[in-house]
This record gives C-alpha cells, sequence and structure tokens, in this order.
C-alpha cells in the first residue's frame, strides 16, 4: 500500500476539561501527522487501554499539554501498512500492539548508551506515543482512534493466546509492574509487597504470584479489594484504613515493595517500614507535584535501596508477553466501546473500575 486510504482521527483533547470526559471525535490536523516511513507501521486501532497516564496529560497535571492531543498507550490492532525496513517480521494483517513508547534516537533504534544497552525506555531522546513530537517531524497521537502510526522497534506482535482486550493494557500498566519486579529479583525465596491494588497493582499481584514470589502481600486503603486481591493470588491483603498500627504489625516483613501509588500524601515512611534488613523498594507511581518528605534514616538505618522505574525496553516487553502466554495470566477488565470513551474516561475518575478499562473499536473488530 502505497499511501494510506484511511483517515487519522479519533478521541481528542483540546484542554484541561477533557480529562472529565469531554473530548471530541474530530481528524488530526494533517500538516502534523508523522511522514510515513520505511520503518514504521500503520496500525487499524481495534482495542486502546485506558492509562493513569492519559488523564495526568489531558488535564496537564505532569506539566503544560500541547492540544489538541489524543491520548492512549496500550493500543492494539491490526498492520495495514508495512514500511520496507520494519523489524521482527511484521506483515500487513498480523495482530499488534504498542505501548507508552514510540520511538527512541534517531526514530528507531539509536546510537546512544541506553540504546546500545537494550535500555530504549530510558533513552533521552525517546518518544512517547501520545503528545510528543518525532525527532523527524510529526506529532505522536494515541490510540483513542482509528488509526496509529508507530516506529516498527516499538511494535510487538500480539501472542494468539492473548485476547487483545487483555493484550492492550499490559503493553503499558502491565510491563510498568513485570518490569520492577523481573529486575529485582521477584521469585523464590521473596516476600514481596505490591503497594495500591488499582489498575497497575493488581498487574502486581498477578505477575509477584506467576514469577514464584514466596509470599504475595496486596496493600491498599480500603477492605474492600481484599477478595479481588486474594483471588488475583494474593496470600495476605492489609487495608492501612482498616488497621491503625499496620506499618508496626508488618515491620521488616518484605524484601521487594512495588508502590504505584501517585499520591503526595502517601505514607512513604510507614511504607518503608515494611521492608526488611537490605529490601528494595521500587516507586512506579508518579504523583503530580513531589513524594512525600522522608528522612535520610528510612533508608540507611536497614541498608534498603529507593529506586524507580518506568515501563520497559522493547525485549522486555516480548519477554513479558511471552511469559502471559506460559503462565495463562488474565488480568481483569472492564469493556466500553471506542465511541462511549468520554463516558469511560468519567467512570475511570470514580476510581470504582476493576481493575483496567480496554476501549474496543467495534468498526475494526
Amino acid at each position: 500500500m502505497a499511501t494510506e486510504q484511511y483517515t487519522f482521527q479519533g478521541w481528542m483533547g483540546l484542554d484541561k476539561e477533557s480529562a472529565k470526559g469531554n473530548m471530541v471525535w474530530q481528524e488530526f490536523p494533517k500538516d502534523t501527522i508523522k511522514p510515513f516511513d520505511e520503518a514504521d507501521v500503520d496500525i487499524q486501532v481495534s482495542h486502546a487501554g485506558i492509562c493513569g497516564s492519559d488523564l495526568h496529560t489531558l488535564s496537564a497535571g505532569w506539566g503544560p499539554t500541547a492540544y489538541p492531543c489524543c491520548v492512549g498507550h496500550e493500543i492494539v490492532g491490526k498492520a495495514v501498512r508495512v514500511g520496507s525496513k520494519v523489524e521482527k517480521g511484521i506483515k500487513v494483517g498480523d495482530r499488534v500492539g504498542v505501548g507508552a513508547q514510540n520511538a527512541s534516537c534517531q526514530n528507531q533504534k539509536g546510537d546512544c548508551e541506553e540504546c546500545q544497552n537494550g535500555l530504549e525506555n530510558h533513552c533521552v531522546n525517546a518518544t512517547n506515543t501520545f503528545a510528543d513530537k518525532y525527532p523527524g517531524g510529526g506529532t505522536s497521537y494515541g490510540g483513542y482512534s482509528d488509526y496509529h502510526r508507530a516506529t516498527s522497534h516499538f511494535v510487538f506482535k500480539i501472542p494468539e493466546k492473548i485476547a487483545s482486550e487483555d493484550a492492550a493494557p499490559m503493553l503499558c500498566g502491565g510491563i510498568t509492574l513485570y518490569s520492577p519486579l523481573k529486575d529485582n529479583g521477584c521469585g523464590p525465596g521473596k516476600k514481596v509487597g505490591i503497594i495500591g491494588v488499582g489498575g497497575l497493582g493488581h498487574f502486581g499481584v498477578l505477575f509477584a504470584k506467576a514469577l514464584g514470589a514466596d509470599k504475595v502481600v496486596g496493600i491498599s486503603r480500603k477492605a474492600e479489594k481484599k477478595a479481588d486481591v486474594l483471588k488475583l493470588g494474593a496470600d495476605e491483603y492489609i487495608s492501612t484504613d482498616e488497621d491503625p498500627d499496620w506499618a508496626q504489625h508488618h515491620a521488616r516483613s518484605l524484601d521487594l515493595i512495588v508502590c504505584t501509588v501517585s499520591n503526595s500524601k502517601m505514607p512513604l515512611m510507614d511504607y518503608l517500614s515494611l521492608l526488611k534488613v537490605k529490601g528494595t523498594f521500587v516507586q512506579v507511581g508518579a504523583p503530580e507535584d513531589k513524594l512525600p518528605d522522608l528522612t535520610a534514616f528510612a533508608f540507611i538505618a536497614k541498608g534498603v535501596s529507593l529506586k524507580g522505574s518506568m515501563i520497559g525496553p522493547p525485549a522486555q516487553i516480548e519477554e513479558m508477553l511471552d511469559f502471559v502466554v506460559k503462565k495463562n495470566i488474565k488480568p481483569m477488565i472492564e469493556l466500553f466501546p471506542m465511541e462511549k470513551a468520554n463516558e469511560a474516561i468519567k467512570h475511570f475518575n470514580t476510581g470504582k473500575m476493576r481493575y483496567r478499562i480496554t476501549l474496543v473499536n467495534e468498526k475494526h473488530t
């Protein structure tokens, strides 16, 4: 296909009010669409996950947003145009997906130290899948749309045994938890805590259990999630609202903690008290202002490590998808039609979804 016979259009955020479910369906400005490169893949979008990052961007909570923007970086669909220099043997008609990253330096796997070492997600010239600029020109538009253009190095074939509605949220939400768990030795001999068992955290419980941790502990404020979290595979659930002395009762009990909370008022010092000597705390949630204050003794007294983690590189995303097939992992998903994306955003904002939302573009399923 020499030129596309389709229209790039989707749900556009025009201002901060769009984060309240006020997006507008319209064409992307033609002069801003990334010019097709022979290393690119055009994807007919069938499914798109809703991620907290979408809302932070629509509301400009993490910083100024260049409106208009189309969010969504958990994309699954069919490859409809494939350049002559694509990687991974992707062909027209293949079911493929894209996560939160769309390109690295040189708009392909580049020459920087991070890219050369397989850490493309930390490339200083990385391009986000939406609301960003490509080095060679053009704006990135996300998956709340009919079609998406991406660099093939960041496009993944979706294994046949993973349903599209499940695969989509794995491409950001899933890898955001799989990566820090795998990188920090989650497995036999480790007791692991997942703080904030919501859209991200529920993936943490699923993966920690599947990786073979001796004990998996879900930690959230409300007791109402307990049954779900135990069903996901947790061995124990801590409701911080129900037990005022939870930090003392569970002190020095965990080897590894991954925290998904994005609240600047979270009890970070209490969370760190749960670690054993030489334990590791990994923060993946990103508050819009800052992390809570903490003292040096929170980590020097027990020699604990405080780390951060951000999505994962392409090779690890492919590893995760293979692991999902091997372990038959299935997330808890709610489905909304793409045409009702604004309703889905409003539902997301209530915090009552269990536990990820996937938009289904019924024109393409």
